[in-house]
């Protein structure tokens, strides 16, 4: 059987052509997000892969739980996706829609991890900056990891930059080993 990438793509790309005909691009953003942490959650994966509750019972669940929440199309992707045995997709197939929903919007997640909090003016200028260089509207989620010493890395999607203190010695040390 495919992984569950292969899979998600297709259904990722028919749940966005539909949300972005409805106008709906955050409302289903936030439905799949929902929906994919369920199924992320271990009871559901233990139910999921239990023969004697299957697919079809937990998108039933899935659908009873959410209840108003859902409009038409939503409770039909969910039982579309547990007849087809592919509920565990869902966690794809929301990675899925939000790759092509930041393409579409021209916006971009970008993961600063730094080894003390950024200042209100170090966010500012980092998202210009990034802005700027990689031409979309950056969403800048901030972390803090003290084992890097001190300076930041950068991830927005596969760029990495690598700017901290830790990363600098790892690099002068490999050179000192070569």
């Amino acid at each position: 059987m495919a992984d569950h990438s292969t899979l998600a793509r297709p259904y990722a790309k028919a749940v966005f052509e539909l949300a972005q005909e409805e106008d709906k691009l955050q409302q289903w953003g936030y439905l799949l997000q929902s929906v994919s942490s369920a199924v992320d959650d271990a009871r559901v994966s233990e139910l999921l892969q239990d023969p004697q509750v299957g697919g079809a019972k937990v998108g039933q669940i899935i659908v009873d739980a959410l209840g108003d929440r859902l409009d038409s199309h939503g409770r039909n992707l969910i039982r579309l996706l547990a007849e087809n045995g592919r509920i565990g997709a869902l966690p794809d197939i929301a990675a899925g829609f939000e790759s092509l929903r930041a393409e579409a919007e021209r916006t971009v997640d970008v993961t600063v991890t730094s080894a003390a909090p950024l200042t209100d003016e170090h966010r500012a200028q980092l998202s210009a900056s990034l802005q700027k260089r990689l031409g979309r509207d950056v969403r800048l989620h901030c972390e803090i990891d003290e084992s890097l010493i001190g300076g930041a890395v950068v991830r927005a999607g596969d760029l990495v930059i690598d700017s901290s203190l830790r990363g600098r010695l790892q690099q002068l040390s490999s050179n000192l080993n070569t």
